[in-house]
């Protein structure tokens, strides 16, 4: 799945899909008592914890950008900012979150097919319903989002 998210990427990124299978699989495996009751939770739980991470990288990317004085820290692969700007990644988790109060299935779909790149297929098996289902929930969520983000990105601010 990570791999997928990171086909699309500039030339030369340093962050490997295993560094974030990695830091996402300690976010969710925490303490080692994290017990999931089957693979939706699982999946879901993983998809959650890459949107976490890429909502993290980009708002350290947008605080850098707007002035905040850089401090020095130690590289590491997992905290290499995606390709996708920063402002679209932000207005995307924003919108993501009405969508929440909307539809919760839709919502349930999008991280794992836009912050995980699963298929269709895929999140239909993880979630344990039809293609079909997935598809109409994931056409309706990518409406839906297009529609507040083009208005979240045109508004006076933007996406802060």
């Amino acid at each position: 799945m990570a791999a997928v998210r990171l086909a699309n990427e500039k030339l030369g990124q340093t962050l490997q899909p295993t560094a974030l299978v990695h830091e996402a699989w300690l976010k969710i495996a925490g303490d080692g008592n994290q017990p999931f009751a089957n693979r939706r939770h699982f999946f879901k739980a993983a998809a959650t914890a890459m949107q976490q991470i890429l909502i993290d990288i980009a708002r350290r990317k947008q605080r850098l950008k707007h002035g905040a004085s850089p401090t020095r820290e130690e590289l590491h692969e997992s905290r290499i900012a995606m390709s996708v700007p920063s402002e679209e990644l932000l207005a995307v988790n924003d919108a993501l979150a009405a969508l929440t109060l909307e539809d919760p299935q839709a919502a349930e779909v999008v991280p794992m097919r836009y912050f995980v790149g699963m298929t269709v297929p895929e999140i239909a098996e993880a979630l344990n319903l039809a293609p079909r289902t997935v598809d109409r929930h994931w056409d309706f969520a990518r409406a839906w989002l297009k529609r507040m983000i083009r208005a979240s990105l045109s508004s006076p601010g933007g996406a802060a």
